[in-house]
């Protein structure tokens, strides 16, 4: 049996805990590592290496820091093939999706690449009678990140390739569930140079999580996963008087208007609902139809859905592949149920899949449910799979306010060739990422990515200037050099006159 340990001061270790966790190979069922779950202990131990590894890195100028970011670019592009099909062997999803979430991950060191001038101060010359002032951001210390399933690669590329650049020691905790890539990634930047306790993975469950909210010596945490746990996150890491970004669940709508290339629409529904198994944040799992757009909509769905090829991962004529577990599969296969207990009509039920050769995976064939509404579970709650929701709206207004009245608002998209819909619909949704004619709109790196209401919890989006201004503290100096002249004291407020 293989076991995953953990990469802390630049080597693989055991640490002291006894606990184990199993990973699975979705494609087959199959039982394939062992990975050690870190204790306290074991991440207290830690901190205190990345605490001591910070002393020196946040000294070494951004220029150094940024051609450590260039080597393990290199590194990663050199080794791109075994690291997504560590991605396919223990998530489960197909071989070009594990790559293009590999790319989306790159697109952040790429950015982080050009740290020096990213971080450039302000400075204004004679605010005041020879007086000066300006701005620099300075790293806050150690770091950590707490990571999920769905991409065990981009996710945490998304956080610790800025951390580090700007000057930060980091602990990665990536999911239990698929931790190998995690551990190739900080082999990778210790080939490229990174000295030893800047990076390091601790695997482990809620012990460490809690071990993490908990340590005085972390100063920012960032999280990805659930509503629940990232309320969890927020609540206890700002209690501990930490800095926190928690990205939560999410619903995300597809308004479809009467006006639209349907076909394009459909293509779109399809990749976004379907692709990754439905194991996305950012997945469209509500596709709203206005008017009388509705019947052909689910005609051209259930035509393109029925055809879907279903396989493992590394087959490359599978458009979808498995679950990350049974237990996952089993949440899904259960809302599914669910729906139909609501009264929604399942048009395409892919509960029964089975693939010959891989009866034990943990596939579950796409799933289309129509006339949806909204106090349904099936429509409130995320189901995190291969289960997408038509809703049969009148009108646009319509549209965006069910959408604005939803709990979640992490991503949505509108098809339309209207340019004032277009227009109004992404200046009066109150969603953080808004796709028009586009139906995934996850931001490219040097922008940043971030939800609404209970998708987000804490003031700062991931990646581009957002990831920057949350990984450092701003300083602001005002300087003045005195003559030798000496003035009386002032006991009021300078005005810098």
């Amino acid at each position: 049996m293989n076991i995953i340990k953990h990469f802390v001061g630049g080597k693989v270790i055991d640490g002291t805990s006894q606990r184990k966790g199993q990973v699975f190979n979705p494609a087959t069922g199959e039982q394939e590592s062992e990975v050690i779950l870190a204790s306290k202990s074991d991440l207290d131990k830690t901190v205190e290496i990345a605490k001591k590894a910070f002393e020196t890195w946040s000294l070494k100028p951004a220029l150094q820091r940024a051609r450590i970011m260039f080597k393990f670019k290199e590194l990663i592009e050199n080794n791109f093939d075994e690291l997504t099909k560590l991605i396919v062997s223990e998530h489960g999803k197909v071989y070009e999706d594990a790559k293009g979430s590999l790319i989306r991950g790159l697109e952040v060191v790429e950015f982080a690449c050009g740290i020096p001038h990213v971080l450039k101060g302000e400075f204004s010359e004679n605010v005041g009678t020879n007086v000066d002032s300006y701005s620099m951001r300075q790293p806050l210390g150690v770091a950590a990140g707490i990571t999920p399933f769905n991409f065990p690669a981009m996710v945490p590329m998304w956080m610790f390739p800025l951390a580090i650049a700007c000057g930060n020691t980091f602990i990665l905790k990536p999911s239990e569930k698929d931790p190998s890539c995690p551990m190739r990634l900080a082999e990778l930047l210790h080939e490229a140079g990174l000295p030893d306790g800047v990076f390091n993975v601790v695997n482990g469950d809620k012990e460490v999580v809690d071990a993490i909210l908990t340590n005085n010596d972390i100063k920012a945490v960032s999280f990805v996963g659930s509503t629940p746990i990232a309320k969890y996150i927020y609540e206890n890491a700002a209690k501990n008087e930490k800095r926190v970004q928690a990205l939560g669940g999410a619903k995300n709508h597809l308004v479809v208007m009467p006006d639209c290339d349907l076909e394009g629409a459909v293509n779109g529904l399809m990749g976004a609902a379907y692709g990754s198994a439905g194991e996305r944040c950012m997945a469209q799992s509500v596709a709203v139809a206005v008017g009388d757009i509705g019947d052909e909509l689910v005609s051209r769905l259930v035509k393109k859905a029925e055809a879907l090829k279903i396989g493992p991962g590394m087959d490359k004529s599978s458009e979808m592949g498995p679950l990350v577990t049974k237990q996952h599969l089993e949440k899904v296969k259960g809302y599914v149920d669910l729906g139909v207990e609501e009264g929604a009509k399942l048009v395409l039920d892919g509960r029964d899949l089975k693939l010959q050769g891989y009866e034990n995976g943990f596939y579950i064939g796409g799933c289309l449910f129509d006339h949806v509404t909204t106090d349904m579970r099936i429509y409130k709650e995320e189901i995190f799979g291969p289960v997408l929701s038509v809703v049969r709206v009148k009108t646009f207004e319509e549209a965006t306010k069910m959408i604005n009245e939803h709990e979640y608002g992490n991503g949505v998209s509108i098809y339309t060739r209207d340019g004032d819909a277009g227009r109004t619909f992404a200046s009066k949704i109150q969603v953080g990422m808004v796709g028009i004619n586009v139906p995934i709109p996850v931001p490219m790196a040097f922008h940043s990515f971030g939800g609404w209401k209970r998708s987000l919890f804490g003031d700062s989006g991931m990646h581009g200037m957002e990831g920057i201004k949350f990984y450092t503290k701003l300083k602001t100096i005002t300087s003045r050099w005195p003559s030798g002249i000496r003035s009386n004291p002032e006991f009021i407020m300078p005005t810098m006159e």
